[in-house]
């Protein structure tokens, strides 16, 4: 297979090229290797540029592929490669290719996986801007067709059921399902042909839901031919039951019984700890729904039509300013949107709609959202959350082609409860703590983008509050983020007491922490930070974390068509134990599976994905993946000072957690622990503790399996909660265990980041706590006020509730008649 790598000034963009275009191939993806950026600054930020010697590893790495295809976006980056032929070492044929860079890599990924040779996905690649250039009425030149056979060939008319016809992703699973066989697809409305194993022909063919294709192939390309019928058949995948065989327009999605909010039947949700007071303030007035109108003549169509991307790249092209002036999970967030306003999907349905039907272009753009907003409702789960960023980047858009003005966060002059349907990334992200003091959205759930930002941002936010828009502009409102509650005009005490906590909470962030974790009498209690890279762990360190408690180190095996070799991972752990010299940091063995895929070690399709072969379940299928990653740890921690312990995800048995041991053990790792995520793990802790040097208890999950709650599912947040009763039993469980063994139990799941129920965590036996760094101030206020008796006298009344909100309930009793 052809391998190829992606040359850009900025890694985050070929990151999230490579990994659009990855997900045309979900199966028997080539090797991709990204070559992108100059380094990093001293604070980790990206520098932009190119150097050819990474493109040079990049080529040497591909060394065994048949052949390489290198792509670049701009000036430099083709300097760099072709500096980079002269400085490679690999006998392999290097092509270096104009192709555009996104449209490019994508068509040459689905070209390449399908078996192609160096010159035909060279010549896919090249060809790519032709679908976008015919879609736009640019005179170009037309993509490689399939030529017309003479003889007998297998022959079948069908019909395009799914809602968007021939888009991406069709496309690019037509042409997989193809590789190299002889198989055309021909359009009967247009007569227009093109080579199946081609997916910018297939697109350039402009077929849509409804309309009947042809299907023919020669008699020794059955087995593509079949697989072909099957694909159309089955709708790509993308039908909900019954076939569309013409989408009618489509109104919002809130209104839409497909993208409708589910029903909530518990309260509301809390979702960011913390209590505020504050008048509520309602969201701006979102963008009206444009009118359909009458259609437009023939003759204005075309213009109309090319309003559409230029407006999407107006509004990509703001989220992307202000991605660049936000920083973690909201630069992220903002980042990702901004691909959602360049997604073919949603802009050809639209410039579709314009030309076919002459629908002025606020209206298409409207119903082109609708019918994503339904396909992301439908998925359901965590993609479910997303529809308000595709409203968002809808309703920007809408406003970009009207002159009208986005609704957005009010200004006022005093501090204030927003409350709004749900809040888009955009206006999350920058949020101003100092004027917005708490959230309220009607919709959303725990993964929801407002619940992200809001813990990030430390502010109180509660989400599936049904009915909140109800409650009057002014209303003082006190908002718990810990237990949900919303309480109308709340007591002046109560206002008083919440405005002490407010002062304490910033008075304690500012002084920071101050020396390592302890309860009042001096019981020790470390306190840690969860990580994801080195960024992370180098801020983990500026906040006076002790150490890290969770380095999740998947970030460097996701978005990847192969496993990371041992130099790329030494190199970065190394720079994150760099951050902790002579402290400890804990990392997590690879956590792939349920919502983590990787192409090289998962499954595509799992019945129950999170039930299924994740965390270390994965080493049953590629042990090699998990030795090598020792391997690496271990030289990383031999190259640094830091006190270097690894632990695997989702063990369930003693034998797991030998296996684990002696794997360390053998790579030279003395610390081996496991995580406690598992119910199983929790209930047999006095064995499994009896054979590891640590453990740590993953609340998120454990929770999750606990309650056979999908964590994920925001109508379930309310089984979704540490507090649940079985939960704190089973960490009681553990907590036991440890002591028994005299084994360190720690926490690193989200409940970490509770003062409170890290007090009651602390009376169950915990030793240390790891959570995001912006909580240690307050964790660490919290124990350094109660002694560990009282935290074992909270940790035996809440442990003693029958439901969540009589723990919390009995936890503050205790704390408020301690001495």
């Amino acid at each position: 297979m052809i391998g190829i790598v992606a040359v850009s000034h900025s890694l985050e963009l070929a990151e999230a090229a490579v990994r659009l275009a990855l997900q045309m191939v979900p199966e028997n993806g080539p090797r991709v290797i990204v070559a992108a950026g100059a380094g990093t600054e001293p604070d980790g930020t990206p520098i932009v540029g190119t150097d050819a010697t990474r493109v040079a590893a990049a080529i040497d790495d591909l060394a065994d592929s048949d052949g390489v295809l290198v792509l670049m976006d701009l000036g430099s980056a083709v300097l760099s490669a072709e500096l980079a032929l002269e400085l490679t070492g690999a006998g392999v044929p290097v092509r270096l290719t104009s192709a555009p860079f996104v449209e490019g890599l994508l068509a040459a990924v689905v070209r390449a996986a399908g078996g192609a040779s160096l010159d035909e996905v060279a010549a896919e690649a090249e060809s790519a801007l032709s679908p976008k250039r015919g879609q736009l009425g640019d005179a170009a030149e037309t993509p490689a067709e399939a030529p017309a056979a003479p003889g007998e060939r297998l022959t079948e008319r069908a019909t395009l059921l799914n809602p968007l016809g021939l888009h991406v992703r069709p496309a690019s699973l037509i042409a997989s399902a193809v590789g190299t066989a002889d198989v055309a697809i021909v359009s009967v409305r247009t007569g227009r042909r093109a080579n199946a194993a081609s997916p910018t022909a297939l697109l350039a063919l402009g077929a849509r839901s409804g309309e009947e294709i042809d299907i023919s192939a020669d008699p020794g390309a059955r087995d593509a031919f079949e697989k072909v019928r099957a694909l159309v058949a089955d709708g790509f995948g993308e039908l909900d039951g019954a076939p569309v065989a013409e989408p009618a327009p489509a109104s919002d999605p809130a209104s839409a019984p497909a993208a409708a909010p589910v029903e909530r039947r518990g309260r509301p949700v809390g979702v960011s700890p913390g209590r505020a007071v504050g008048p509520v303030v309602h969201y701006g007035a979102a963008v009206a729904e444009p009118a359909a109108g009458p259609a437009l003549a023939d003759a204005e169509r075309e213009a109309e039509a090319a309003r559409i991307p230029a407006a999407a790249e107006q509004v990509a092209a703001d989220l992307e300013a202000r991605a660049a002036a936000a920083s973690g999970e909201a630069r992220d967030i903002l980042a990702a949107t901004a691909l959602i306003a360049r997604d073919p999907m949603l802009l050809d349905a639209a410039t579709t709609a314009v030309r076919e039907a002459g629908t002025p272009a606020p209206r298409a753009v409207w119903d082109a959202a609708a019918g994503v907003a339904e396909t992301f409702a439908r998925i359901g789960g965590r993609i479910a959350e997303r529809v308000t960023d595709v409203r968002d980047v809808r309703d920007r858009i809408v406003a970009a082609l009207t002159g009208a003005t986005v609704g957005g966060i009010p200004q006022r002059a005093e501090p204030f409860v927003l409350v709004a349907r749900d809040l888009a990334p955009a206006d999350t992200a920058t949020l101003d703590p100092a004027s917005v003091v708490a959230l309220v959205t009607e919709e959303g759930g725990p993964t929801s983008h407002t619940a992200v930002i809001a813990r990030a941002l430390g502010l109180p936010a509660v989400v599936a509050a049904t009915g909140a828009l109800d409650i009057p502009e002014g209303t003082l409102l006190l908002v718990d983020g810990a237990t949900g509650e919303l309480t109308r005009a709340p007591a002046e005490e109560v206002v008083a007491a919440v405005a002490a906590e407010a002062e304490a909470r910033a008075a304690t962030a500012a002084a920071g922490l101050e020396g390592p974790g302890r309860t009042k009498d001096g019981h020790p209690v470390a306190l840690l930070a969860n990580i994801g890279d080195a960024a992370g762990a180098r801020a983990a360190a500026d906040a006076g974390a002790e150490g890290v408690g969770l380095f999740r180190s998947e970030f460097l095996f996701l978005d990847r068509a192969d496993a990371p070799t041992r130099a790329e991972q030494v190199a970065a752990y190394r720079e994150v134990f760099a951050a902790f010299p002579g402290r400890k940091v804990v990392v997590r063995t690879l956590d792939a599976g349920a919502d983590k895929p990787l192409p090289f070690l998962t499954a595509e399709h799992e019945e129950n994905p999170a039930l299924g072969v994740r965390g270390l379940r994965t080493a049953r299928r590629r042990p090699e993946v998990l030795d090598e990653q020792l391997a690496a740890i271990a030289e990383a921690g031999g190259a640094e000072s830091a006190d270097v312990h690894v632990m695997a995800p989702m063990v369930a048995t003693l034998a797991e957690a030998r296996d684990v041991v002696e794997r360390c053990r053998a790579a030279g790792l003395p610390s081996a622990g496991i995580m406690v995520e598992t119910p199983a793990a929790a209930l047999t802790a006095a064995e499994l503790l009896g054979v590891v040097d640590f453990a740590s208890i993953g609340t998120n999950d454990l929770t999750q399996y606990a309650m056979a709650a999908d964590r994920m599912i925001g109508e379930l947040a309310d089984l979704s909660d540490p507090w649940q009763p079985a939960v704190l039993r089973l960490i009681a469980e553990t907590g036991r265990a440890g002591a028994v063994h005299e084994v360190p139990v720690g926490v690193c799941g989200e409940a970490a980041a509770d003062p409170l129920l890290a007090v009651v965590l602390v009376g169950l036996g915990v030793s240390s706590l790891s959570m995001t760094p912006r909580a240690l101030p307050a964790v660490a206020a919290q124990l350094a006020a109660v002694s560990r008796a009282t935290c074992v006298a909270a940790a035996e009344a809440a442990v003693a509730a029958g439901d969540p909100d009589t723990a919390r309930e009995n936890a503050r009793a205790v704390l408020a008649s301690a001495d």
